[in-house]
């Protein structure tokens, strides 16, 4: 697999005060999304509530024309903070690395308060979900410095777009 690999990726911002005007955050994930190559399948805002999240990341997870799920809000410690719970009970395997790469990435601009992230991903139905804090320069970080590479089927010695389900079957 030399050539590169568009994907379908939904963008999920998790907040109870952004709109489609002041999500920096998603924006953010949509431009690098985009410049990357890749196709933005749907876009959403959804209030930090555990069931609105676990309904839309459900109803993505089974649709077939999503590759990737990125999130972004929501994983910290306070209030209403629950991405985690909503999406973890629906992941089928865990990757533990990218929550500790992120934070050990993070380190560098936030210092010890990166302990206060909770970024999760996994993989259920053969689709790629990542969570990530609410900051755009959360997502820039964990964009430009693990998901991109992941996401592109040129990455060596190995990506994620490889162990793809419906790559796999062609």
């Amino acid at each position: 697999m030399n050539d590169f690999t568009v994907l379908n990726i939904a963008i999920l911002t998790v907040s109870d005060t952004r709109n489609e005007t002041n999500d920096t955050s998603g924006a953010t994930l949509v431009k690098r999304v985009v410049s990357a190559g890749h196709f933005i399948a749907e876009k959403k805002i959804v209030p930090d509530n555990i069931y609105h999240i676990r309904a839309v990341v459900s109803q993505w997870i089974v649709n077939e024309k999503i590759d990737v799920i990125i999130s972004t809000g929501g994983t910290g410690v306070t209030g209403r903070d629950g991405t985690p719970e909503a999406v973890t009970p629906l992941l089928d395997k865990v990757l533990e690395g990218f929550g500790e790469t992120f934070r050990w990435l993070s380190y560098n601009d936030i210092k010890t308060s990166t302990i206060q992230s909770r970024a999760i991903a996994g993989v259920a139905n053969g689709t790629y979900i990542f969570c990530l804090p609410g900051s755009a320069n959360a997502c820039r970080t964990a964009w430009d410095s693990i998901i991109q590479a992941q996401l592109d089927s040129r990455t060596r010695p190995c990506n994620l777009v490889q162990l793809m389900p419906r790559l796999l079957e062609k």
